[in-house]
């Protein structure tokens, strides 16, 4: 068994942001527990999820043996506390949690909207139990001081977004999440961070463009650098996040959004 310098936990990890973050961080050398929920057409979320083949090609584009693909959801707590376990009975250690299932619902004035429950369960909750189960990890491993949390925000973290009241709210409490775990970690080590992307091509960007009638390339152009940013872009962010080198970045949110105007 090869024993890493570095080993990760990803969930949302079978496509968009999730999958790019699993690809730069298996090349720069981690091994990776990539967790997905994988509810296709059925999800509950209005516009299909990744797949189990979504993930399996995930996996057998990369090395062999880097990433272990466990289908889950992030709103189970057992779930992450397995997915955790997993990657320790593996790989000896847990250094690195990067949150990044998401969905997004909406498109309807607030009282209208009926989708914050989803959202809630999924785009917070599920963020709260990836920290519940990974932290106790990382300040049991063998280096707490390089281990980093970092959670997948939003634009929409810092600002509402018309007819997108529910997943504004969750995207704020994802940020104040982030700042209350910072506080709790001081003197361990262990940092947390929020990156907050701008319109990334993704399946959540073209969801979202369908929820306002409007094709992706025109929600580009709410940001600075007028096109959609990439999840490599994206990833490359986290992994810096990630990286032992970003400690100073702790308790911040990077705003990796292009430029946002709102």
């Amino acid at each position: 068994m090869i024993t890493p310098s570095r080993v990760a936990l990803v969930t949302g990890a079978a496509r968009g942001i999730g999958a790019a973050a699993v690809r730069r961080l298996v090349a720069d050398g981690a091994h990776v527990v990539a967790l997905d929920w994988c509810a296709g057409v059925q999800s509950p979320a209005g516009y299909p999820q990744a797949t189990v083949a979504d993930l399996d090609a995930l996996v057998t584009n990369l090395p062999p043996g880097t990433v272990d693909p466990v289908v889950g959801d992030v709103r189970d707590p057992g779930v992450l506390a397995s997915a955790v376990e997993r990657a320790v009975d593996r790989w000896g250690r847990l250094d690195v949690a990067v949150a990044a299932a998401a969905v997004i619902a909406g498109g309807v004035p607030l009282w209208k909207d009926t989708s914050l429950d989803l959202q809630w369960d999924i785009d917070l909750r599920g963020v709260w139990n990836t920290a519940a189960a990974a932290v106790p990890a990382m300040l049991a491993g063998p280096d707490p001081s390089g281990c980093r949390f970092v959670a997948i925000a939003s634009s929409a973290g810092e600002r509402g977004l018309f007819h997108l009241a529910a997943y504004t709210t969750v995207k704020h409490a994802v940020v104040g999440l982030v700042r209350g775990l910072a506080a709790d970690l001081v003197g361990t080590g262990v940092t947390a961070v929020a990156v907050s992307p701008g319109s990334t091509d993704s399946p959540m960007l073209a969801a979202t463009a369908d929820l306002y009638g409007v094709s992706a390339a025109e929600l580009a152009h709410h940001q600075l650098l007028q096109r959609t940013l990439t999840s490599e872009e994206l990833a490359a962010t986290i992994a810096f996040a990630c990286s032992r080198e970003g400690a100073a970045l702790n308790g911040s949110v990077i705003n990796a959004d292009g430029g946002f105007l709102g």
